[in-house]
Formats: structure tokens, sequence, C-alpha cells
């Protein structure tokens, strides 16, 4: 169990999310597409029995032999497309295939590429098109989309496709296909599919064709900063947008800071502020930590942010947070003297450690050492020795080479 908690404590040091919230979409989520007119070619291939599948299909799957090129499946593109190792093979030789071989795919499965598109494994065919299609196949391809782009971008492939797409179209067609968003940003940005496409809209799109989406934030920062979504949105933004376009969301930000440094999401947002802001924002938020050092780093989201003040804080800011744990009280008592010993707060003083000038850390050390054998007792205390250990050889080995015998 301790080493769970090492783990997750380990993991909870980067700016992003762990690998665990970014992976949380269940097998299937998002509402279903319905397209009238859909080929029966196209429609019929939901079933994973073999019973539906095609002679030429079939022969593929159990012929390992044959080396199979696009022309020999001729009539059978869609059917390919929605099966799993149809639509790898389709994949591969797209990357490779001539202008007539891409053609000759492509004019089959064009009348259902939107239903292609939220297939299981036709998704995959679409978004080989958008890498590695023709223009005129992109832009014919963004056309069929039109209309549907919210509900593409709500279900688990589309979504898929709708990303990829914004990563290969012109600009004009990027604009005019994430246009249709407007008015349901915040529900996308809520979704563990549409997420991602805000997230690539801002990243891939200029910034005078989004401004709707950041004018959708002002008001709702604390809510996106706390949402296992919303946070990763909110990073893309301070990311890639203007000065001028995030001001008036980070003056909200800074609101709550003191809030968000504690919540399992918002620590993330005011970390990513402390690595990539500017320096009036860094400072702020050690405004906001100053005071609080020892209940902060005690806490299992906001010690992240701590950490992150001593490593990224101005050299102003970095001293008094020092200060502040080193401090000795009139009993005698200090902050480091908790901190060092908490499954928490001894990360901090590890970051501390690494950081510092050299006469701090030699005073930190000496403190340290002093409370040796009971750290030795605390499993999470073996990190913060080992360290200690560390510097304390180099410190020794550095005066054995000043002062040979």
């Amino acid at each position: 169990q301790q080493q769970h908690v090492l783990l997750t404590r380990d993991a909870m040091m980067y700016g992003t999310p762990p690998p665990s919230l970014l992976n949380i979409a269940p097998p299937m989520a998002g509402p279903q597409m319905i397209y009238r007119g859909t080929p029966k070619s196209a429609a019929s291939m939901e079933s994973p029995g073999s019973s539906s599948r095609s002679i030429v299909l079939e022969e593929f799957r159990n012929n390992k032999t044959r080396k199979y090129e696009l022309k020999d499946i001729c009539d059978h593109m869609v059917e390919f497309s929605c099966d799993q190792h149809g639509s790898r093979f389709i994949q591969q030789k797209l990357e490779t295939a001539t202008l007539e071989e891409k053609e000759l795919v492509f004019q089959e499965v064009m009348p259902s590429s939107l239903q292609l598109m939220t297939d299981v494994f036709g998704n995959y065919v679409i978004q080989k098109f958008f890498e590695h299609g023709s223009q005129v196949q992109k832009h014919m391809l963004a056309k069929q989309m039109e209309g549907h782009i919210l509900t593409l971008s709500l279900q688990m492939y589309g979504c898929r496709v709708v990303q990829k797409a914004l990563e290969h179209l012109l600009t004009e067609q990027q604009a005019s296909m994430v246009r249709e968003l407007d008015g349901h940003v915040l529900q996308c940005v809520k979704d563990q599919n549409g997420n991602h496409v805000i997230q690539k809209a801002i990243e891939r799109i200029p910034v005078e064709h989004i401004r709707f989406i950041i004018d959708s934030f002002h008001g709702q920062v604390y809510s996106l900063a706390t949402h296992p979504y919303g946070c990763r949105v909110i990073q893309r933004m301070f990311e890639h947008c203007e000065d001028s376009q995030t001001r008036p969301l980070l003056d909200e930000l800074h609101r709550y800071t003191t809030n968000l440094v504690q919540d399992q999401y918002g620590n993330y947002v005011i970390q990513h502020v402390m690595e990539r802001g500017k320096a009036v924002d860094r400072g702020l938020v050690c405004s906001r930590v100053r005071g609080h050092v020892l209940q902060l780093s005690k806490h299992k989201f906001a010690s992240n942010v701590v950490e992150k003040c001593i490593a990224y804080g101005e050299p102003k800011d970095r001293k008094a947070l020092i200060d502040e744990i080193t401090a000795v009280r009139r009993d005698g008592s200090s902050n480091l003297v908790y901190m060092m010993k908490d499954q928490y707060a001894n990360y901090v003083v590890q970051k501390m450690l690494d950081v510092v000038e050299e006469h701090q850390r030699d005073m930190i050390l000496t403190k340290i050492q002093a409370h040796m054998a009971a750290l030795r007792k605390f499993t999470y205390g073996k990190h913060l020795i080992s360290k200690v250990e560390k510097f304390l050889a180099a410190k020794e080995n550095g005066a054995n080479s000043q002062h040979p015998s």
C-alpha cells in the first residue's frame, strides 16, 4: 500500500494528469450517429459474425500467403474498412499508394465516409486520407462533415477524425469546421471526447478564428480548472493563445489560487502557471503560498505546487519560502522538522535541496542530520535520506579534493 502511495505521489509531480486520469473513457461513449441512405454494404458491416462477410473479405482474412493489392479488393473497400484486418491493410497501403490507387479507394469510401468516421475500424481509413490524401480529397471529406462537427466531436471515434482534419486542413476549412462548435464549447470541454477537439483547435487554428472559444471561458475558469478535462484545455489555452486573450482569464484564475492548489485537477493548472507563466503570475502564486507552506506541503495535491514555487519562483520568492521552512521558533522547532517526516512534504524538502544555494543547502543538511535516526523509521523517509547522503558524500569528496592527505 505504501508503494502505491509513492507511485501515485511521484505521478502527481508532473504538470499534466498521470496516465490513469488521461484514459478514463469507457469502451464506448457519446451519441451514436444515424445517417439516412447509408449504403447497405456499409451498414451491414457492424456485425462481428463471419456470416456477414463477403467471400473476398473471408478469403483475405484466411489466406496468409497471397500478396494483396488495393485493386484486388475493388467494390469491397467499405467492407474492408469496417473490418479490423481489412482496415489495417488499407491504412498501410494508403501510406505508399499512387494517386490512382488512393482515388480508387476514395471513390468507394466517400459515399459512406460519415458512417466510417464513427466506426471502430473505419475511422482510421478516413484519418489516413486526411494525412495522405490530396487537397481535393481532404476538401471533399470536410464538406461531408459539415453540419455534423458537434456530433462527431462528442463521439469516441468521430472525435479522432475531427482532430486529424484540424491537423491537415487549410486554415479556411479549419475555421469553418470549428465554428460549428460555437455555443457548445463548454459542452465539448467537459466531454471525454469533445475536450480533445477543443484542445486541437486551440493548438492548430490561428487565434483570430477561435476567439469564441476563449470568450466562452470567461467566468468559468474555476469550474474548468477543477474539471478532469477542463484542466487540460485551460493549460493548452495558456500555452497557445496571445497574452491579450489569456490575461483576463489569468486574473480570474488568481482569485481562486488557494483553492485550486488543493484541488486534484486545479493543482495542475497552477503548476503549469509556475512552469511556463510570466514572472508576475509566478510571483502571485508564490504570494498565496507564503505563510501556509507547512499546511500546503503536507497536502497531497498542494505539495506539488509548493515544489514548483521553490523550483520556478523568482529568487526573492524562493528565499522567502525557504526562510519560512527553515526558520527556528522559540521552542526550537521548525517547519523543516515536520515536513521531512511527512509523506508529501518530504518531497518539498527534497526539491529544496536540489535548487537552493550551497550555503543554504549546508544549513538544511545540518538540520536534517540531527533527525536521520527518526527518519529511518518512516518508509517515505528513505528517499530523503538517500538524497541527503548523496549531498553529504559529494560535499566530503569536494573537501578531500581540496585538501588531499
